[in-house]
């Protein structure tokens, strides 16, 4: 299959082992990837800022570059999200014409990374070896946006090596939320606190999610407090192999 993969500015721009390890997923599994570098920011925080003429403009751009191809993967809930349901909303809220029809053509063709693997299949043919004790945060745009649900533990508990530690009270967001952590901060910062102490009390060595966004917030939170647990993204995960 060839694929689009739609990298998405925070990861461009903080998180290139991420894209990297996705596009050796995808080849591993015999597709076929192309990069547009045309592609920029999808306006999601524009749009949950109020900014809804920059989110516009930017939602058209990015259906100019990906509304042609066959299949488009992205290593992130939340931007796959904002396009999937808030793109046709915007058409409709500023009467843009076209663009309601435009949206929903990306129908069946746009999947987040975990997402794709769990409907096309393949990932025994990886043999990902990952040796840790690991937990997964079920980010909200994926577990509720998409409905992902435990999706990615199930891709997590077919990792040779990997030892999987159910998080307590893991459907609590973690208090990013893209803008909502910087106009509520006090509040954030207490969800993120009690995030962290149940990641910590699992005595996990790695916490994994689909969205390098809310795990730049857990990593954050961690650091600050010292402790041990890291934070890795599931593609990452998926990439990793036995030493030869």
């Amino acid at each position: 299959m060839k694929i689009q993969l739609f990298i998405t500015c925070l990861n461009d721009a903080l998180f290139p082992r991420t894209g990297v390890a996705t596009t050796e997923i995808l080849e591993r599994l015999g597709h076929t990837v192309e990069f547009d570098p045309r592609q920029t920011c999808c306006g999601q925080m524009h749009l949950n800022s109020g900014y809804t003429d920059e989110a516009l403009k930017l939602a058209e751009s990015w259906l100019d570059v990906f509304e042609g191809a066959e299949c488009i993967v992205s290593p992130s809930g939340s931007c796959v999200a904002n396009v999937r349901e808030m793109f046709a909303h915007m058409g409709e809220w500023t009467q843009t014409p076209g663009l309601v029809e435009r949206a929903q053509a990306m129908d069946g063709k746009l999947f987040e990374l975990s997402e794709f693997l769990l409907k096309f299949g393949g990932v025994e043919e990886l043999q990902p070896y990952f040796p840790h004790r690991v937990t997964y945060h079920p980010t909200c745009h994926g577990a509720r946006a998409l409905g992902l649900s435990d999706s990615p533990e199930k891709l997590l508990r077919l990792v040779e090596g990997l030892e999987f530690i159910e998080l307590d009270q893991k459907w609590q967001c973690c208090g990013f939320g893209g803008t909502f952590s910087v106009k509520n901060a006090d509040t954030s910062t207490a969800m993120l606190e009690d995030k962290c102490a149940t990641i910590w009390d699992s005595e996990a060595e790695y916490c994994v999610a689909i969205d390098n966004s809310c795990l730049m917030h857990i990593g954050g939170g961690l650091k600050k407090q010292g402790k041990a647990p890291k934070v890795i993204h599931l593609a990452e995960v998926l990439a990793s192999r036995r030493p030869e």
